[in-house]
């Protein structure tokens, strides 16, 4: 049968979700409580690789395996061999048909940024940080202009394996409580450090390097070199794929609520 399992984890200590032969990352761990609760080897699929010090709210993975097992074991029976910081929050038997990254009809992360002249403690790892005072006018102009289907090659990573640069960004929310800025994004798909590129050139915006309008000629270039650095990971959650209603899977983890 096929099981879908909805994973989190806090990414700081882990080389990001793929396997490696160091075997510290996040499927590695998975794949290893998987194969000692159902004492057999476990291989994982997941809806979206995430990189070294990213975190995962409701990282959706599948799996098909011939042990019988009634689903709140698959979620304590793993839980019980992972790490501290990484979960199994739900489980559900799926049909063959199922994928959990063919079937998602698009993809969720937020990125959550400390605006302060001193530097996070108690929430290290889990922001990112600013200390310079930014706009919110000017960054929400800019976002504006990354919406709609563009080709994002200035925000695409070197080593990034997309087939096309070309996506559809659908949503960027921005708030802010406190010193704490909160953006979300969807879309159809996201290329190799997209959301942080992205992030560079809302900051520099923000700060008043760059007016808004910038963005599109960052946009237009089609080079990496047209944008800001590529901004921490610290501060850069997977909230989770998105599926359609049939699926019947849970589209929020309990987690997400805690974002500031």
């Amino acid at each position: 049968m096929r099981i879908a399992l909805g994973v989190s984890y806090n990414g700081s200590a882990y080389q990001g979700w793929q396997s490696q032969l160091s075997g510290n990352t996040i499927q590695d761990k998975l794949e290893s409580a998987l194969a000692r609760f159902a004492a057999q080897p476990v291989r994982v699929n997941c809806a979206g690789r995430t990189d070294a010090g990213v975190h995962g709210l409701m990282q959706v993975v599948h799996f098909d395996t011939l042990i019988e097992r009634d689903m709140a074991s698959w979620v304590r029976g793993s839980n019980a061999f992972l790490p501290g910081d990484i979960a199994v929050q739900w489980a559900q038997r799926m049909p063959e048909s199922f994928h959990s990254r063919g079937s998602a009809v698009a993809r969720r992360y937020a990125y959550v940024l400390l605006e302060s002249a001193v530097r996070p403690s108690v929430e290290a790892g889990r922001v990112g940080w600013v200390y310079r005072p930014m706009n919110a006018a000017a960054i929400e102009a800019a976002a504006a202009l990354l919406l709609g289907e563009h080709d994002f090659s200035s925000f695409r990573a070197a080593q990034c394996q997309a087939k096309s640069p070309v996506k559809t960004l659908t949503r960027i929310d921005i708030s802010r409580r406190g010193p704490y800025w909160h953006f979300e994004f969807e879309a159809n798909a996201f290329l190799h450090h997209m959301i942080r590129n992205i992030m560079g050139c809302l900051v520099s915006v923000g700060q008043g390097a760059h007016r808004p309008d910038w963005i599109l000629e960052v946009l237009a270039a089609r080079s990496r070199d047209a944008a800001a650095p590529t901004f921490s990971p610290d501060g850069l959650y997977f909230l989770g794929p998105v599926y359609e209603d049939h699926h019947g899977l849970p589209a929020s983890a309990p987690a997400y609520d805690w974002l500031p």
